[in-house]
């Protein structure tokens, strides 16, 4: 894989990890506005996230990113997803802080 993308796509566990930074500001604020700006135009659910990727992922593309670099880091940061939610399953409920 693109060595670009193991940077982007492994925890480097420091208080400034480029993962954990990227994945705070889609979840907190992509998502939330992806799926109010659904609901409010009476679009189908997901269809902005699955264009508004794929265009992306094509922009990168057309950048020169091989598809199969692409292809390969979805691939591992959906595997990471699924065994979070997994977790999150077995435990009672997604992490809601210590506090």
């Amino acid at each position: 894989m693109n060595p670009t993308f193991e940077k982007i796509i492994t925890h480097d566990e420091s208080d400034e990890c480029p993962v954990c930074r990227a994945q705070d500001i889609v979840n907190f604020t992509l998502v939330p506005a992806v799926a109010a700006w659904e609901e409010a135009h009476e679009m189908p659910r997901h269809s902005i996230a699955v264009h508004g990727a794929a265009s992306l992922m094509a922009l990168m593309i057309q950048n020169g990113v091989a598809r199969e670099d692409i292809e390969k880091a979805v691939a591992h940061i959906l595997d990471n997803y699924e065994m979070q939610m997994a977790e999150e399953g077995l435990l009672g409920g997604p992490h809601q802080g210590t506090a």
